[in-house]
């Protein structure tokens, strides 16, 4: 009888039957007549003991001697040991038969440090490493959870273009492609899509690759990623973050109970992430500006400022980075001071309408602030979450297209929904890559991306 065929994730339901395992060698030590393959099949990493004695001196032989990277079936009985290494660790195989695939060539990536260029070049062999692996894992559990979340609200799935004519926020940061004899663009966001969509449908998202032409080379950016983009009708900003953060919440909640070992792999102190539940501290443009006033002139003063634990802050060296005046828009070092007030996510709210885009509903009072809210991740990963309440006067949209300095042709259409049935409409986009980072507790978010593009990176 031939032993079943099952992936490693699945060998705890296995303890004491012979199975079969199809993979890869990710490591091996060995000492004496024992060898230690340490074999991955892409749901988990299982150490494999071949015993000389049991498998013959031939198959020894083999695996005494197999490469790293080594395309594999091996077949054994199932053992707990809770000494076991591996993901999920406290299961090995007790090897009785080894079959090599094929024997691979010596594997460029070993286990001394590389430098990150040389590992980017070599994107399409790192993501095999136990990290790499650990970390798109988290993200395909993010992307899951995003749509289950949505799927189970009264959301549906919308496609929108990624060839455009128009751009949402201005065309500096957008990639121009030659359209048969017109100008497009690759698209930064599907949301003015998304605003027509919503009179069908109510509740609307999209998901899929954005791109932004940003010369940016921070550990926060990447040219192109992934975002979803909810849209909803009859909805104000203030449902709106309510939305936002039972959203958010569970899609972390799912991560910490879906990919516990790939987070322990990590190293991720899960802690933090515990805490994200609703509801979500909110402050203010206006109040964060002050509180980044004070912190600038109390750090100038030589005082300590700290944290919401008591701890002094950390990652601002110099008190210079936090100055900044009513009116500008937030930088990496002002978002990671203010979330460390904060034990969770907080909602910044009320940004001035001239650092915003032209689609957001200025308050009626205040004309020089929206209706927007940034949500800003904790731990120095900086905002995950850009949403605001729409213009729903056709009115105001025009004049605020011209006040950008935007053609009015391309956006006939968006301003004509005004005209048929328009209604107070709110929605966010959020940014899967920087809240992959966040949540894997990774420094950059080149590797929430299989294969990131980057300012000064196309290959492979």
């Amino acid at each position: 009888m031939h032993a079943p065929i099952v992936s490693i994730a699945a060998l705890p339901q296995h303890v004491g039957q012979a199975v079969t395992l199809r993979g890869w060698l990710y490591n091996k030590t060995g000492k004496g007549k024992l060898a230690f393959l340490q074999v991955r099949d892409g749901t988990g990493i299982c150490q494999c003991v071949v015993f000389r004695p049991n498998v013959g001196d031939e198959i020894f032989a083999i695996a005494d001697k197999l490469p790293q990277e080594s395309s594999l079936i091996v077949t054994g009985a199932v053992r707990a040991d809770a000494r076991a290494p591996g993901v999920p660790g406290g299961y090995e195989l007790d090897v009785q038969s080894l079959e090599v695939v094929q024997r691979a060539e010596d594997y460029p990536i070993g286990p001394k440090e590389h430098g990150v260029e040389f590992l980017m070049d070599h994107r399409h062999l790192w993501i095999r490493s136990s990290r790499q692996w650990a970390v798109l894992r988290v993200r395909a559990t993010v992307m899951r959870a995003i749509r289950a979340w949505l799927d189970g609200h009264g959301f549906i799935e919308v496609s929108t273009p990624i060839l455009t004519p128009s751009a949402a926020e201005g065309t500096t940061n957008l990639f121009e492609v030659a359209y048969f004899d017109e100008k497009a663009y690759l698209a930064q966001t599907g949301q003015l899509y998304n605003e027509a969509n919503i009179f069908a449908f109510g509740r609307v998202y999209c998901f899929g690759p954005t791109f932004r032409a940003e010369k940016s080379k921070t550990r926060r950016h990447l040219t192109e990623f992934w975002m979803v983009e909810p849209e909803i009708a009859f909805c104000d900003l203030e449902q709106l973050l309510e939305i936002e953060e039972q959203f958010v919440s569970y899609v972390v909640q799912t991560c910490l109970r879906e990919n516990a070992n790939e987070l322990k792999l990590l190293g991720r102190d899960v802690g933090r992430l515990q805490r994200v539940a609703p509801p979500f501290p909110r402050i203010t443009y206006d109040d964060a500006v002050r509180t980044l006033q004070e912190m600038h002139v109390r750090m100038k003063a030589g005082e300590t400022v700290t944290a919401y634990d008591g701890t002094p802050l950390q990652g601002i060296e110099d008190p210079d980075l936090l100055r900044i005046e009513w009116g500008t828009d937030f930088g990496s070092p002002h978002e990671t001071a203010l979330t460390q007030l904060y034990d969770k996510p907080v909602f910044v709210t009320g940004f001035p309408s001239a650092v915003k885009a032209f689609y957001m509903e200025p308050y009626p009072d205040r004309p020089e602030v929206c209706k927007s809210a940034d949500l800003l991740a904790p731990e120095g990963y900086g905002e995950i979450i850009g949403g605001s309440e729409r213009i729903s006067d056709g009115a105001l949209l025009e004049r605020r297209i011209r006040e950008h300095g935007l053609p009015m042709e391309p956006y006939k259409w968006y301003v004509e929904l005004r005209k048929y049935g328009s209604v107070p409409h709110s929605g966010f986009g959020l940014g899967v890559e920087r809240t992959v980072a966040w949540i894997c507790g990774i420094e950059h978010v080149r590797e929430a991306s299989p294969f990131p593009r980057l300012l000064n990176r196309l290959y492979p």
